[in-house]
């Protein structure tokens, strides 16, 4: 947030001629209404025109003066608070434009009247006024700018009325209202409220509440449900008295003494159902089939204290300007107030009240948190939020600060695109290199991002250039993130990735700087380390990659073996990179050091070195160190897993330790069991659907590790399956097994689910005696000893009664043992 020192948007300034003196005023769309003062009980229209032109449109009556009123774009209606008799009434003007066509006439009904068609004829040419009763006096009204639903604030509660399009015939829709809900709140005296998408604003002298409320889904017959805040620091006692502490039977006469005020509070999201403030819900429309049911959602919650000064407290410390800005999604873009044709969706929703002299501004869409505090250098009177700025009217000027809403809602469309809100942009600054001049351009960006984010404002060409401002932007924030010690140098990341630039394009701009760098600060070392983490297709050049190689020598050297891994090094010189990677060893020796240097020497075709390094370890210890870095194994092009020079080597010349260091990535969850079987197909190149005998060694191997049930299962299927198909198929593996028949002896245990396992077994031959001895043994773990016994004597009759008595007698054992 920056503020703009004699600087506004505005183009031009105009002054509208009212015939009476102005009491208040609110703009449409188009329009401007000015409420005037005193007797005169009028509201003269001007139509906002091109070059600033306002153009009277005409004038009304009202029923006395006008304490409050605002517009509703959606319905296009006029709502006022008027006053006659030291009464209170609501009101609303509808199908006030034709005071522009010259007709004088005025339709005076009651919310909720049935119009006769023939009646309702004359609506086409006159302005309505809809009279809404109401049991209280109204003290406050919003529009929602989505549906054109009346939010209306009374003592102790408030009130929603729905805008209803009456179709009394194929020419004529009429507008109306229905009164559908009415939320009852105990000792609230609402100041001022907003209304946006089912989302409430509240505010009281010195308390904010913002509620949202939640479809259900209830019977239509249901016409009250109760929403209670939880309250951890009061209980109910008899009589509904609220005992909140000893110091509640302090007499009267001791209080009057003191100023009694409660403690500043801020509560976000689940934690603002504390705020004890309990809610009642009266749905008040006629119950249909379509009617909706809601409950309140508590959003948050704030509360302040009056500012304190030597001589007593403030009495004008209260909070004004409550507003609800919502920010749309419109096909691929994302727009702030304007009308579109097609159907707008809402994107994200911020919350701005003020204090005299501090302004907050709240996002309250998918997370509900703090974005900007606006400190005023006078005592505010009134503030208005916009996509761009925030204006304020001070005892003195017209304050302008600039807004985050625009990025913030960036940031919910597409969360990478950057961590904190700011996105910046100025030429002028791209060779200043302070935090301030940081914070200025980035605060000055937010209206690039507003615009690019409006899809109407700007032409197409307009647009393009804008883009590619913005991307420059971005390119300069990069530079500024990736050298300067900053607390924010995680920004160069998302700033370079939005600037499209390429890594190689990032490391030519920070030689171009002329000084040769001999430091490098950690944006630059962050924005490397995930680029070259996450197998971009990016292939740097030898020259590029031996940079590289020299800026994590001297900023981050423990991260060599990770970096030389990455698809995006396959051109680095091998030569230059062992020689870097013996100067880290000499500090920090580890297993993927080694194992790397192992890599690397394979490269150069360096057989004694490739030796002399695997040796440097035990196997086992090896097989494991391969977690600490699989890319030495694998790697990613184009979404495929790939087998690495390396893996090819060890399946030539080490299968045991490929299959071992396998085992270990799956249990490591470095792999999947689906990607590894991706990965040895690949390596055997034995087609898509053959299986090669690696991948069978590395399923009997993770038997003998595995502790995941659903994995078991699964391997013992493949397995068993593999099995099956050999002896049925009479094949022989294409490489020698790694496991001995011994070996796969441990591997027969209760584990497997025999009913499971029946259908892979169907294509073993039922006269081979292998077959044979498979579907016994399947009967007998089934409990089914008599369809075992039918099928040897069928089979191979001499091994029946062999087989019975060896049952009976594993039946005896269990008798005995009982």
């Amino acid at each position: 947030m920056v503020q703009l020192y004699n600087l506004h948007p505005f183009g031009s300034q105009r002054v509208v001629p009212c015939q009476q003196q102005p009491a208040h005023f609110c703009c449409g769309q188009d329009v401007l209404f000015v409420a005037s003062a005193g007797a005169s009980c009028r509201v003269e229209v001007f139509a906002l025109r091109d070059q600033g032109c306002c153009e009277p449109l005409g004038s009304f009556a009202t029923l006395g003066p006008v304490l409050r009123m605002a517009h509703s774009s959606a319905g296009d209606y006029l709502v006022t608070i008027e006053e006659k008799s030291k009464a209170t009434f609501l009101r609303a003007y509808v199908n006030w434009r034709c005071m522009s066509a010259g007709s004088s006439r005025v339709c005076v009904r009651m919310v909720g009247h049935k119009m006769e068609e023939s009646y309702s004829e004359t609506l086409k040419e006159q302005m309505s006024v809809v009279e809404m009763p109401l049991s209280d006096p109204p003290l406050c009204i919003s529009c929602c700018p989505i549906n054109g639903d009346l939010l209306v604030g009374c003592r102790n509660k408030l009130v929603i009325f729905c805008l209803k399009y009456l179709v009394i015939n194929q020419n004529l829709t009429v507008l109306d209202f229905e009164r559908s809900l009415i939320l009852h709140i105990d000792n609230l005296i609402p100041a001022e409220v907003a209304f946006c998408a089912r989302h409430i604003a509240i505010t009281t002298e010195l308390e904010v509440l913002i509620l949202k409320l939640e479809l259900v889904q209830q019977s239509a017959d249901r016409t009250e449900q109760r929403a209670q805040g939880v309250s951890a620091l009061e209980k109910t006692v008899d009589g509904g008295v609220k005992d909140e502490s000893p110091s509640a039977h302090t007499s009267q006469l001791e209080l009057d003494e003191f100023i009694i005020c409660q403690k500043p509070v801020e509560l976000l999201g689940e934690e603002s159902k504390l705020c004890e403030i309990p809610i009642t819900l009266e749905f008040t429309e006629l119950p249909t089939e379509d009617t909706k049911h809601f409950q309140v959602q508590y959003l948050l919650f704030r509360r302040f204290t009056p500012d304190q000064s030597p001589f007593g407290f403030c009495e004008e410390t209260k909070l004004h300007s409550v507003q609800l800005l919502p920010v749309y999604q419109t096909g691929s873009s994302a727009t702030a107030y304007e009308e579109t044709e097609n159907k707008r969706e809402l994107l994200s929703l911020f919350c701005f009240f003020s204090l005299p002299h501090v302004g907050y501004l709240y996002s309250i869409g998918k997370l509900v948190e703090l974005i900007s505090t606006y400190q005023y250098s006078e005592k505010s009177e009134q503030a208005v939020l916009t996509p761009q700025f925030l204006h304020v009217i001070t005892s003195e000027s017209l304050q302008c600060f600039t807004v985050r809403c625009s990025a913030a809602a960036a940031r919910d469309e597409d969360p990478y695109i950057d961590t904190v809100v700011k996105v910046d942009y100025s030429r002028t600054y791209k060779n200043v290199k302070t935090e301030s001049c940081i914070h200025l351009l980035s605060e000055a960006h937010l209206l690039v991002r507003a615009a690019i984010m409006d899809p109407h404002s700007l032409k197409s060409d307009e647009r393009e250039e804008l883009l590619r401002a913005f991307r420059e932007s971005c390119a300069f924030l990069g530079d500024c993130y990736s050298r300067f010690d900053t607390k924010d140098y995680h920004l160069a990341l998302p700033y370079y990735r939005m600037s499209g630039l390429s890594m190689t394009e990032v490391l030519e701009r920070l030689v171009s700087e002329g000084d040769e760098i001999q430091t490098y600060e950690r944006g630059l070392i962050f924005y490397l380390t995930h680029s070259l983490n996450e197998d971009l297709n990016e292939e740097l050049s030898k020259e590029s990659g031996n940079k590289i190689l020299e800026i994590f020598h001297l900023a981050d050297p423990v991260q060599l073996p990770h970096i030389l891994c990455s698809p995006c090094m396959r051109n680095v010189c091998p030569l230059t990179a062992v020689k870097y990677l013996q100067k880290v060893e000499k500090m920090m020796p580890s297993v993927v050091l080694t194992l790397t240097k192992a890599f690397l020497a394979l490269k150069m075709g360096d057989l004694i070195m490739y030796e002399h390094e695997m040796h440097s370890y035990k196997e086992t210890t090896l097989a494991c160190g391969f977690t600490g870095q699989p890319r030495l194994l694998r790697q990613h092009k184009g979404g495929i897993v790939m087998p690495t020079e390396f893996a090819v080597h060890l399946k030539e010349m080490q299968p045991g330790l490929l299959v071992a260091a396998t085992v270990a990535l799956h249990e490591n969850s470095k792999i999947e069991l689906e990607e590894a079987d991706t990965f040895f197909k690949m390596l055997c190149s034995n087609g898509e659907n053959a299986v090669p005998q690696l991948l069978v060694d590395f399923w009997e191997a993770l038997l003998v590790v595995c502790s995941q049930e659903d994995i078991l299962e699964k391997l013992l299927l493949r397995v068993i399956s593999q099995y099956v198909w050999r002896i049925s198929k009479k094949q022989l593996p294409e490489t020698k097994p790694l496991k001995t028949t011994e070996d796969l002896s441990l591997l027969c245990s209760q584990s497997v689910n025999v009913a499971s396992a029946l259908p892979v077994l169907e294509p073993l031959p039922e006269g081979d005696r292998v077959g044979l001895a498979v579907r016994v043994l399947c009967q007998t773990r089934l409990g089914r000893w008599e369809a075992a016994i039918d099928q040897l004597l069928s089979g191979c009759p001499g091994a029946a009664v062999p087989y019975a008595q060896h049952q009976l007698q594993g039946d005896n054992q269990v008798c005995s043992s009982q």
